[in-house]
């Protein structure tokens, strides 16, 4: 019974190496399949996210500074009104 066990790990292992193999085969051959971008337009469009980051992170900002400046607005007339 031992010896029968030991033979089934060696099979189960050989078998698990050889689906590890043929997985990483398929990979690379879809990877030969993709289209890869070019370099400049990588380039320009990081470019692009990048600014667009930043212009909405400032918009958000000048919102956020409106928004306080009301609020404090609001709570200095509420503190005239109700002292």
């Amino acid at each position: 019974m031992v010896g029968r066990k030991a033979e089934e790990v060696k099979v189960t292992t050989i078998t698990t190496e050889k689906k590890k193999i043929s997985y990483f085969r398929e990979v690379q051959n879809e990877l030969k399949k993709v289209t890869w971008t070019a370099k400049g337009e990588l380039i320009f469009c990081t470019k692009a996210v990048i600014i667009a980051t930043f212009l909405f992170g400032f918009a958000i900002y000048l919102v956020d500074l409106a928004i306080g400046g009301v609020l404090n607005a609001a709570n200095a007339l509420f503190q005239v009104i109700f002292g």
